[in-house]
Formats: structure tokens, C-alpha cells, sequence
């Protein structure tokens, strides 16, 4: 029976289960792809039977072939293994393997099958169980990823780690494939980078020591603040109030990989190596999240919460959320989708603001890049995938539109102030990793960032503890809680010295406030120098767009009528444009800068003389170049001189004019051939957009083909190889095999010829040339074709009516050198039972047949002196039944031999031998091998009247011990009469 696949994060009970379904052994889950059973033989050669451990193997596998991976793992493991079945129960000391087309997890120790509902390249079947492992187990997971192409497996190790668990990963350069570890290491969820081989060693020696316990000794506590002290003198990072636990677990895989086991010892190590503390600092922050983790209370928030929110605001109200340990992204992403899907279905937007914090700044840049691993195909519907990701060759980007809701930053949620006026908070799975006290401060930040009627949205495994006061419940089973109106949040925080800004500067050193000091009045006097004697200026980019404004530049520029811009040329008054573009130009494309250029601008309705200067900006630390552009008035003609105004004015004028003639021819040329470049171009464009556009449309859909036919031919290469290596080891089964069965035919000295249906000859040992003359090319040849040395016998007769009637035949042979063999024809069945021919074997039985007549010859001369000897003579068995007696007996005795042979001696005639004396000594011949002579015994014969007879018996020796016989002796004395 195969369940439906259910999602491995689909409720709190998991979670709330976690303690009780750990099992009291460890449960290792492998997987591999390309190249892994070579990996999965050389682990297993090196686990004992007696490891205490269960072993869980996820190969890829070919949907469509059965597998032989039991079969082969077991010759190599000491353990028994058996491929998994739905509803079957963990036992250590045992191996499980996947079947083929199944996708597993584990839920209490149980393993499940589920069909897979993705397409066969988009699997993710390692990914799928080490995530139920990590859910499942905890700390106790232990995942391994061997040889193969692609990704999966780094997420489930990521799940594990952040389960506190560890995992082991091989190194690439030993694996056949390394691609899959080499993915793992990459991500920095590998704890262990190992040969196969090793593997076992780590496992079963134990990497975690135990530290920071319910009563640590003294030097392990302080060892463990010394190494917290460096974490934060390191990174700025307090992470006392963390749980110790899950801090401590974190130090302890940081300590197994450099196989240190002493807390003082790594805090020395983390002294000496800085980087170490950048490791370790990255060891802590492993988080576990995924996109809609526990779907039902995603969907309690899209149905119940998410109405309320919207249900009275108007159009233009912005909703703000904020998610503080984003991690990835994953939680923010799955909660701008609902959004975006409520809004959708509603058909009214909103403004929505999503700030998604953590305080991890590699997390952070991941969450803005939006790119995450193919196993997200588990975690949503595929209509919800395709709706709102874009599928790449890393694996899934977040679409354009979900990724502008969220914006993300680096945040201490403890240390750093809160966002406020909130509509949603969803703070999930993370105040379990901090201190309770902790927990307990930041429920009343929380509550004061919400607004009234905001909604807190924690874990299942969090709670509000004893703040009620501050919130009411709308889900109690998924932690969903409605903020009300108090005060007692403001209190809290305002009493508990909570101090967003005094914290942050704590660790600074006590010179900081000189040095602030020293830096103010510096500011203070640069500033005033430059208020009282730069001129005004403007900073642009290379294209004249203005980022920074110095001074009052109204006299010179003014803003450009039509639509806003920002661009200096457009904002230059008139007689300043041309000139400007020109300068600006030589100082962008050749660096050459424009000082102290003079000409007439019109300001407050009359031209004025102005000065103005473009220069390159350098020793900027931007990463584009800047123009600096400086404005000030030119020297101008003193006003108390009028008898000169008049020529003055003309004067102006007419350079005014001449100025002015120019820049329109100037213009005007300009502009006629930019008009025809224009039209020559658009005409070019037009065409080439044309075909571009029919260009772009093949290529995208050539590109989504080549995409899906790579991900098939991919995820099928990778089964092929799999299958490869399966049948590459059946071949080499076979193979011995061959050599055994070889051996076998060349070392029995039993000749055998083996026919096929239509008696053609396919194979024959070397032992049956003595039968046939047969030799090496008579392979194929029919056997009726073979000259055969048996006489008197038809054998090829004998096969073709074996091979009709399918019984056995058995027969005595003899050659005409005087070979002696003993022929059996026998049909040729195969493993389904099927019959495909016959086999002839020649079993030599030359020897045998010599030692029979040597046998028969010895009786018979052995029955002749008997028969000639007068005196009678019997031979009897060891249960006293005579064998063969001498003519003399039977003739003394009145007897015949068909009354007598195979008859107790004691009941020949007329029991005249069952004398009680008689009985004793026979039966001592032969235990005791004591015989007996002249035993007297007096007979009354028929005709010659009583007569005294001397017995005398016997052992006959012989090398069988049930072939014992007696040799009974009868000589008869004169007769004397009565």
C-alpha cells in the first residue's frame, strides 16, 4: 500500500511529537546518485553487524526498472537489507533501500512511500527524506551525501544541521560524481568532508562529545564563556542569551571537525585562528526554514486573517509587515504570494510593505537574490510555482513583482530597534533558540511595533507566555495572536532599560566620545568654510543628472517645464545649455575639464555674465564617475558710469546677437542631421525590431524546450548511470559465476555435453571427447553430425526422445577403446523452468566395472573350492542369515538352496541349529571377533542315523564394518549308535 504523498512539515504535531519520536538509536540517512554504489559497497564493507544504527539509503533510481541494489548491497554488508515498505518500522542493525518510482520520509521512526507527484527531473527524493529525518529525529539525525550530479541532498543537510543533527559529507575528489558534495561543501552544511571509507570510523567512535550539560564541570563553563566572548568581540554578537543548548551543540561540531574535545582547547584554537570565528559564527545562524511552513496555518492566514486586515482600509493605505529572522527569505516570499493572491482575487491593490531582518548578512544577500534549490517544488502547488517563479538553471527565482514587496536588511532583533506601526508580525521559529528571559522581553517589543488590531504570528512550538494582557488568541493551536490596546508594552520597555541606540554603542570603546567630539568640530568647520566661500555647485553622474546640490544655483538653473527631471541641462537657464552640454561631454568621455568659461546666461528676465566650471570628480569611492559643475557671477560693468551705457547696451547686444546667430545655424545643422539619422535609424530598428521580436519568440520557445528536455536527459542520465552500475556488478556476477561453473565442468572429470532444442551443440567439456570426437569449432554443429566412439547405443535417439517426452534417461556404456561410462540425458531447464535443450553427461565408471568383474571373478573361483571341499560350509550375515552355502551342506542336511539362503540359520530344516550354546558363541564372532572350534553337536541323519558333528566358526574380515561376516565350518565324526 502507498500513501499520497503528504507535505514533511505539515503540522505542529511533528514538532510537538519530536521528544517521543525519536528513536533511542541513531538513524543514518545516505543518499547518492551517479557513482553511489560503489560509494554505498565500500561504506557498507566497513559498518559492523553489531553498529547499533539503522541505515536508510535514497539512491536515484530508475522510475521504470527494478532494482537489484538489495541484492548487490548485501554481499557486501554483514547487515540485513531489505528494500523499504510503506507503513515499515525502523530496527537498527539493518539496512533500508528506496524502492524504484517512490518518493520516502519518516515520520516517529515509520517509514512512508509516496508516489512522487513532480515530473521525473525535477525529484528531489534525498532532499525530501533528510528534511522528514531532521523534522523526525532532531538532534539525533545524521545525514551523508556520496557520489552524483546535481544538488539534492544540500537543503536536507541544511534541515539537519539547523536540527542540530550532523552530517558527513564525501570528498569530491574520492566520489565517481562529485557534484553532489561538492554542492554541500559549497553551502556549508557539510560538518565532515571524508573518504567513504572513514565514514563508518566517525560514526561509530562518536563526533559529538558532551558539553554544557545540566551540571557541566567548572572548566567546561569556562570554556564556553570564553568562547562567547570571542564570538562577540569577533562579530559584535552577544549570543548569551541563546540557549545554551543549542549554542553548545553548534560549538560541538565545530570541535569534532578539528577533533578537539576540550572547551578551553577550542577556545585557545578560535584565538589563534580569527577565521574559525567567522565559522563558528556561521555554525549558529544555520536556520531551517521553507516556503509555507505548516500549511494550514498559512491558510488560516489567508482566509481568516488576511479579510480582517484589508477589509476597511482604503485604496492608498499601505500595509507594513515585518518578518524578523527571515533567514533566506522563504517566510517573507510565502507571505507577499498570499498577499499578492488575496489581492488578486479581491481585484483592489494595495501598497504593501514587507521588511523581512536576520541577523545573518549571508542570508540576507541569498534572500535579495531570490534564488533558491529545485526543492521548493515540494513545498507549493505547481500553479502557484509557475505563477510566481522563474524557472532557472540554479533552480527557481522569485518573480519581479513578489520580490519589490520585500525589502530586506541586517537586523539584531534583540539588540537593534523595531519596525512600528505594523499590520502583521510574523516572528516564526525563532524565540526557541533564545533564552527565556529573552522570549520574554521581546513579546512586549513586539506589541509595541503592532498597531491596535495587528496581528502576531508565531511557531507552534512559541507562545506569548504570560503577556495576555498584550494580545488575544485567534488561532491557539497555530500561535496566531490579535495585539489590543495597552500600554503595559510602552511600560515594559521603557522600565526594562531597553535602549535601542545605548545598546548598539556598548561595546565601543571609551575614547569613542573624544574621538566624536574631535570629528564634530572638524564637520562644523568645513561646513562653514564651505557655506561662506565655494560657489555653488552640483555633483552629476556622467549623463548631467544631478545627485548632490551645494549652495543656491537658482540664478543658474531652474527647474525645466513639462515633466520633472533632475537632468542639469534641461534645468540650465538659457545661454547656458549649449555651452554646458559641450563641457559636460569633454569631461565625460574624455576627462578634460572646463574652467572659468564665461558668457552671458538671462536671469530675472536680462542676460547676466556668468563664470561656471566642469570638472572630474576623483578619489570618489563610488563606483561611477562624477562630474563636479560650479556656478558663479563673472566681473560685470560698473552701473555708475551712464555716459558709456548707451555704447555698453549696444555692445551687448550686438555680441548678444552674434551669439545668439550662431547658435541657431549651429543648432539648426545639428538638427537636420539628427532628424536624418533619426529616420534612417528608425527604419533600421523597425525592421530589426521585427525580426528580433519573431527571433525572441523561437528562441524562448526553443529554450523552454531545450530546458525541459536537459532537466529529463539530466535526471535520466543519472538513473542510467545508476542502472549502469547495477548491471556492471550483476556482469561481474556473472562472471564469476562463468568461472565457477568453468571450474567446475573442467575439475568433475564428468563429461558433459550441453544441446540446445534442435540438439546443436553449445557447450562440452573436455571430458567428453573421450565419448565424441568432438573439438572446439564443433561449437553449433548438431551432435547427429559427431562421430561417437559409444557402441551399441544410440544417444542421439535417446536426446530427441528426453527432450519430447522430458524423462530422464540412464545407461551403461562402453567405447570401442574399452571406455566404460555411465550416460545420463537429462533436460536442460532454466531458471523460469523452461526447457531449451538437453544435457549429456559420460560419468567414468571404468574403475567400477573392473572391480565388479575382479568381485565377480573372486566369487565365483571362491564359490568353486567351497563347492569342491567336502566337509560342509555356510556363511552367514551379521544377523545370522546364511549367505551361500557348499554342495556338501546342502547335501548333508537334506536341503536346497531357495530354502536356505536368506534364511536365519536357526530356522533352516528342522531347527535343528537353534541350540541356545550355538547362539552364544555365534553371536561373540563377530562383536568379540572370538571364534570357537570342536563344538560338539550330535545330529540324527536321515537314513545314517545319529551322528557327532565338530563346529568351528569364524569372523570373515572385510574393510566394511555392515559387510562383517561368519564362516561356519562342519565336520561330521564316525556315527556311533544308540
Amino acid at each position: 500500500m502507498v500513501v499520497k504523498k503528504k507535505s514533511i512539515a505539515t503540522s505542529s504535531t511533528a514538532k510537538e511529537a519530536k521528544k517521543t519520536s525519536s528513536t533511542d538509536f541513531l538513524i543514518v540517512g545516505l543518499g547518492a546518485s551517479a557513482g553511489g554504489l560503489e560509494a554505498f559497497e565500500q561504506f557498507f564493507r566497513k559498518v559492523s553487524n553489531n553498529s547499533g544504527m539503522a541505515f536508510v539509503l535514497v539512491p536515484h533510481l530508475d522510475p521504470g526498472h527494478a532494482s537489484i541494489l538489495t541484492s548487490i548491497l548485501q554481499r557486501s554488508s554483514t547487515m540485513a537489507v531489505v528494500e523499504a515498505e510503506d507503513q515499515m518500522t525502523v530496527v537498527p542493525n539493518c539496512v533500508y533501500v528506496i524502492p524504484p518510482n517512490r518518493e520516502m520520509a519518516i515520520f516517529h521512526g515509520v517509514l512512508q512511500l509516496s508516489i512522487p507527484e513532480q515530473p521525473r527531473g525535477h525529484r528531489m527524493p534525498i532532499d525530501h527524506f533528510l528534511r522528514s529525518l531532521a523534522e523526525d529525529q532532531g538532534e539525533h539525525a545524521i545525514g551523508i551525501i556520496l557520489s552524483g550530479t546535481g544538488t539534492d541532498g544540500t537543503q536536507g543537510l541544511r534541515a539537519i544541521l539547523g536540527a542540530g543533527g550532523i552530517s558527513l559529507v564525501q570528498e569530491p575528489e574520492t566520489a565517481k560524481y562529485g557534484g553532489m558534495p561538492a554542492s554541500a561543501i559549497q553551502a556549508g552544511y557539510a560538518t565532515h568532508v571524508l573518504p567513504v571509507e572513514k565514514m563508518p570510523e566517525v560514526l561509530l567512535a562518536g563526533t559529538r562529545t558532551s558539553i554544557n550539560r545540566s551540571e557541566p564541570p567548572a572548566e567546561a563553563v569556562s570554556g564556553f564563556k570564553r568562547i562567547l566572548m570571542l564570538l562577540r568581540s569577533g562579530t559584535g554578537h552577544d549570543f548569551s542569551q541563546y540557549k545554551k543548548s543549542t549554542v553548545g551543540r553548534r560549538i560541538e561540531r565545530r570541535m569534532s571537525q578539528h577533533n578537539i574535545e576540550n572547551t578551553q582547547l577550542y577556545a585557545r584554537y578560535l584565538k589563534e585562528h580569527p577565521a574559525e570565528v567567522q565559522l563558528l559564527f556561521k555554525e549558529i545562524l544555520i536556520n531551517v526554514t521553507n516556503f509555507f511552513r505548516d500549511p494550514e496555518a498559512f491558510d488560516i492566514l489567508r482566509t481568516d486573517i488576511l479579510p480582517k486586515l484589508f477589509g476597511d482600509k482604503p485604496s492608498d493605505y499601505i500595509f507594513r509587515i515585518w518578518v524578523p529572522g527571515c533567514a533566506t527569505g522563504e517566510e517573507a516570499y510565502s507571505i507577499a504570494i498570499l498577499l499578492r493572491e488575496f489581492m488578486d482575487e479581491i481585484r483592489q491593490e494595495f501598497k504593501v510593505q514587507i521588511y523581512g531582518t536576520d541577523l545573518d548578512e549571508d542570508a540576507i544577500v541569498a534572500a535579495r537574490a531570490g534564488i533558491f534549490f529545485p526543492t521548493i517544488e515540494q513545498d507549493m502547488p505547481s500553479d502557484r510555482l509557475n505563477r510566481f517563479f522563474v524557472k532557472q538553471d540554479a533552480g527557481y527565482q522569485i518573480k519581479k513583482n513578489i520580490r519589490e514587496m520585500v525589502v530586506f536588511a541586517t537586523q539584531n532583533v534583540i539588540r537593534d530597534p523595531p519596525f512600528t506601526k505594523l499590520d502583521l508580525l510574523s516572528c516564526r521559529n525563532l524565540m526557541i533558540y533564545l533564552e527565556p528571559e529573552i522570549q520574554n522581553a521581546l513579546i512586549p517589543t513586539f506589541h509595541y511595533a503592532l498597531k491596535p488590531d495587528g496581528v502576531l504570528f508565531l511557531s507552534a512550538s512559541e507562545s506569548i507566555g504570560n503577556h495576555s494582557d498584550m494580545f488575544v488568541p485567534i488561532s491557539r493551536k497555530w500561535k496566531i495572536y490579535r495585539a489590543i490596546h495597552s500600554t503595559n508594552s510602552i511600560r515594559t520597555v521603557m522600565t526594562s532599560g531597553f535602549s535601542w541606540s545605548a545598546y548598539r554603542g556598548s561595546n565601543q570603546p571609551d575614547n569613542m566620545t573624544k574621538k566624536t567630539k574631535e570629528t564634530n568640530i572638524a564637520d562644523l568647520a568645513k561646513r562653514m568654510l564651505l557655506q561662506s566661500y565655494a560657489p555653488a555647485s552640483v555633483i552629476t553622474d556622467l549623463k548631467g543628472n544631478i545627485l548632490y546640490v551645494h549652495g543656491e544655483t537658482g540664478k543658474y538653473l531652474r527647474p525645466a517645464p513639462g515633466q520633472a527631471s533632475l537632468n542639469v541641462i534641461d534645468m540650465a537657464r538659457e545661454g547656458l545649455q549649449l555651452d554646458l552640454r559641450t563641457a559636460i561631454q569633454c569631461a565625460a568621455s574624455q576627462g578634460v575639464p572646463t574652467l572659468d568659461r564665461e558668457l552671458l546666461v538671462k536671469t530675472n528676465g536680462d542676460f547676466q555674465p556668468v563664470s561656471f566650471s566642469v570638472r572630474p570628480v576623483t578619489g570618489s569611492n563610488s563606483v561611477e564617475d562624477l562630474l563636479l559643475l560650479s556656478f558663479q557671477d563673472a566681473a560685470s560693468v560698473a552701473p555708475n558710469r551712464p555716459t558709456r551705457g548707451k555704447r555698453v547696451t549696444g555692445s551687448v547686444k550686438s555680441q548678444r546677437i552674434q551669439e545668439l546667430e550662431r547658435d541657431l545655424a549651429h543648432t539648426r545643422e545639428n538638427l537636420q542631421a539628427i532628424i536624418e539619422e533619426q529616420q534612417a535609424s528608425n527604419e533600421e530598428l523597425k525592421s530589426t525590431n521585427e525580426e528580433m521580436q519573431s527571433t525572441n519568440e523561437e528562441l524562448q520557445s526553443t529554450n523552454e524546450e531545450l530546458e525541459t528536455s536537459k532537466e529529463e536527459l539530466q535526471s535520466v542520465n543519472e538513473e542510467l548511470i545508476t542502472v549502469n552500475a547495477e548491471l556492471q556488478a550483476k556482469i561481474e556476477q556473472l562472471a564469476d559465476m562463468q568461472n565457477d561453473m568453468k571450474n567446475l565442468l573442467d575439475n568433475i572429470n564428468v563429461g558433459t555435453i550441453f544441446l540446445d532444442q534442435h540438439l546443436v551443440i553449445r557447450r562440452f567439456t573436455r571430458e567428453a571427447a573421450r565419448a565424441y570426437r568432438l573439438i572446439a569449432s564443433d561449437v553449433g554443429r548438431s551432435l547427429a553430425d559427431i562421430k561417437s566412439d559409444v557402441e551399441n547405443e544410440d544417444l542421439v535417439a535417446r536426446a530427441q526422445n528426453v527432450l519430447e517426452t522430458l524423462v530422464p534417461y540412464e545407461h551403461e556404456v562402453h567405447t570401442a577403446n574399452g571406455e566404460w561410462y555411465l550416460a545420463r540425458v537429462q533436460p536442460y531447464r532454466t531458471l523460469d523452468n523452461v526447457i531449451e535443450g538437453v544435457v549429456l553427461t559420460f560419468t567414468d565408471i571404468r574403475k567400477r566395472v573392473e572391480a565388479e568383474t575382479a568381485v565377480q571373478e573372486a566369487r565365483e573361483l571362491a564359490e568353486g573350492i567351497v563347492d569342491t571341499v567336502r566337509e560342509p560350509l555356510v556363511v552367514l550375515d551379521i544377523d545370522f542369515k546364511v549367505v551361500s552355502a557348499s554342495r556338501s551342506f546342502y547335501q548333508y542336511f537334506q536341503l536346497t538352496q531357495a530354502l536356505t539362503v536368506g534364511r536365519p540359520i536357526y530356522e533352516i530344516g528342522d531347527r535343528q541349529w537353534d541350540i541356545p550354546k550355538l547362539r552364544e558363541l555365534l553371536e561373540k564372532v563377530l562383536p568379540l571377533n572370538k571364534s570357537f572350534e570342536d563344538y560338539v553337536v550330535e545330529y540324527k541323519f536321515p537314513g545314517n542315523g545319529l551322528q557327532t558333528m565338530l563346529l568351528n566358526a569364524r569372523r570373515i574380515i572385510s574393510k566394511k564394518k555392515d559387510n562383517q561376516m561368519i564362516l561356519l565350518a562342519v565336520e561330521v565324526q564316525i556315527p556311533t549308535e544308540k
